[in-house]
């Protein structure tokens, strides 16, 4: 009884990531490192800081799509890990903080720690 190997299956990404992802590079200084990071059901998220230290960030359905984009954006370099290097760089655009905490950003108030009860 013979086993076949799989064959690996192709990887096709939107054109839409694509295009965003080449015009990302191309508004914040040519070339931009990412970051894919594996977030379970959802996918990876392939995080973008850009030349100019900009943060940018897309959605892929796995690993083998996510270093498929990386290879297909000119510009576009790949880092296994936030170093320090890297992170020293970024620079969030004013207002960012608030985008990412959604409605707590906008609290005035806040709850007590679960640990300060």
């Amino acid at each position: 009884m013979s086993v076949e190997a799989a064959a690996p299956a192709e990887v096709r990404l939107a054109s839409s990531v694509v295009d965003s992802v080449r015009n990302f590079v191309a508004e914040h200084g040519g070339s931009a490192t990412a970051v894919p990071q594996p977030v379970g059901r959802a996918g990876v998220r392939v995080t973008l800081v850009g030349a100019d230290g900009i943060l940018g960030d897309r959605m892929v359905d796995d690993m083998p799509a996510a270093r498929k984009l990386i290879e297909m954006v000119d510009g576009l370099s790949e880092a296994d890990e936030w170093d320090r290097e890297l992170t020293s760089v970024v620079t969030p655009r004013s207002g960012h903080w608030a985008k990412m905490a959604g409605w707590v950003a906008r609290q005035r108030r806040f709850p007590k720690a679960r640990n300060e009860r």
